[in-house]
């Protein structure tokens, strides 16, 4: 009877203990209280994936710092409070503990610890023992070449640039410094940006901004708005040379409910005629399916063109003679950028397959009419062709950068390191500097080196980051023309930023 009397009372305390080791129950936060609850341990004979004991034994904390924490199904695990939280759902408009706002509180802390570091100028060389003093000892002996010489000195001075915020100028004051910016695109000249801006009420507004007033030591640029703004979203633009040199812009504007896209080619001076009676209109304008990319034709042999990337298919226009031409594809093309060696155009589909065509022929029924074929694991959303035309950079929405060699059709090169999961980001390739750019998703904007794929340097956004505050980026050796800075300038939210060399 005993025996059994203490059997009984074994499992009954068994039972007592066994129903307090569950999370206490949630109860509705008063005021700033945040709800949380711990997840205690309490017997030793707990399983190890029930996660860190709170008895005190230095074997359960080391296990915690040198190995990886379980996860748990509901729960988060903190490091720094060494302990587990429950995660709640996200209702009731009470700001609870999710697993979003656990990560974005991580990136955040993050970029606040980049930012702290930039402005104390702590930063290290992009390679062992790479200073300009021995760059220039070897110049001086013969052991560099003058590009490879540009191409380290321009890595140092990549690595020491420093943010400083510019000050934009407008006839109209009350404007200026009140739309986000979403778009900059420069010209090949870097003296102007194109800019497009997201306005208070919807849709968007497009301007230039004149560069010359970078030199000075006051930093500030003069911006130029157009008359009219557009309540459709802007896919994509580029500058076209119609009568000169970047004389034009090209967008492409995605439809809304029953309206369709469309393209427009507008007139530069549009936006720099102080008479609005002389400012002239658009040079042509057609309703087109949902537009996803854009670009202009530099090859003499197809004159005046542009093409449209659309829904399933490529649409080649001359905006002189108003002929078009269309390519049927099996993806939407969302990348596009013609050759000027050669009357090629090459493209990147959602797919992941990107193909060239000469536009010189015409699409008949039953030829193939793509030269060059290869593919990506996921949906391309941004291809540079390097000077020469041989090799051919593009990005996907896997985070992969792929440099490709188009006579072999093989992939050479993969640089690392770059963020991206479903937006259309764009590739800035700068040769003479031996630079790739990039900005992604999580708002970093990452340099590398061209000819080895080294990372250089990942700049914070001076913004916390969000899905309508990614970075927008331009960099060149001369930013304002010929006798221009050089540096990387940096658009996101109101602020123009200009990252300098020292």
């Amino acid at each position: 009877m005993k025996r059994n009397y203490w059997r009984g009372k074994e499992k009954h305390g068994w039972s007592n203990r066994k129903h307090s080791y569950h999370p206490r129950r949630y109860r509705r936060p008063s005021h700033n209280n945040h709800a949380e609850s711990r997840l205690e341990q309490e017997e030793p004979q707990t399983p190890v994936n029930a996660g860190p004991s709170s008895s005190g034994n230095p074997s359960s904390s080391s296990l915690t710092q040198n190995s990886v924490v379980p996860e748990l199904p509901g729960f988060y695990y903190d490091s720094e409070k060494n302990r587990y939280f429950r995660l709640l759902p996200g209702h009731n408009n009470y700001n609870p503990l999710t697993k979003e706002s656990i990560q974005y509180k991580a990136m955040e802390c993050k970029r606040l610890r980049l930012l702290e570091e930039e402005e104390k100028q702590k930063k290290k060389t992009t390679r062992a023992g790479l200073n300009s003093s021995m760059l220039l000892q070897k110049r001086q002996l013969g052991l560099l070449s003058s590009t490879n010489y540009c191409r380290l000195v321009h890595e140092l001075k990549v690595n020491c640039m420093q943010r400083r915020k510019i000050e934009i100028h407008s006839p109209d004051s009350s404007v200026a410094g009140t739309n986000n910016f979403k778009i900059i695109v420069a010209d090949v000249a870097c003296e102007r940006i194109f800019t497009v801006n997201d306005v208070e009420h919807g849709g968007c507004k497009y301007g230039i901004i004149n560069l010359s007033g970078l030199g000075k030591e006051s930093l500030t640029v003069e911006m130029y708005d157009n008359l009219y703004f557009t309540n459709r979203k802007v896919n994509s633009v580029c500058w076209a040379s119609l009568t000169h040199p970047d004389s034009h812009v090209l967008l492409c504007l995605m439809g809304i409910a029953e309206t369709p896209g469309c393209a427009s080619l507008l007139p530069a001076s549009l936006f720099s005629s102080t008479n609005p009676g002389d400012r002239p209109g658009m040079l042509c304008s057609f309703k087109i399916s949902t537009a996803w990319s854009c670009a202009w034709c530099l090859n003499p042999q197809a004159d005046n063109c542009f093409s449209t990337g659309l829904t399933r298919r490529v649409l080649v226009t001359n905006v002189v003679t108003g002929h078009r031409q269309t390519f049927g594809t099996s993806s939407d093309v969302l990348a596009q950028q013609f050759a000027t060696q050669t009357p090629m155009l090459y493209n990147g589909c959602r797919s992941g397959e990107i193909f060239s065509i000469d536009v010189r022929q015409r699409n008949r029924k039953g030829q193939s009419w793509k030269a060059i074929r290869f593919f990506h694991d996921s949906a391309v959303t941004s291809i540079r062709l390097l000077e020469d035309e041989h090799y051919l950079m593009a990005a996907d929405m896997a985070g992969k950068i792929k440099l490709w060699d188009l006579r072999t059709a093989k992939c050479v090169k993969e640089y690392k390191g770059h963020h991206n999961e479903y937006a259309i980001l764009p590739l800035h390739v700068n040769e003479e500097e031996g630079l790739l750019t990039a900005v992604g998703q999580d708002c970093y904007t990452r340099i590398w080196s061209l000819q080895d794929a080294h990372l250089l340097r990942t700049i914070p956004s001076p913004h916390p980051s969000s899905k309508d505050a990614i970075p927008s980026v331009v960099f060149s050796s001369r930013l304002g023309g010929s006798q221009g800075v050089p540096g990387l300038l940096m658009a996101v939210k109101q602020d123009l930023y200009h990252f300098s060399y020292n």
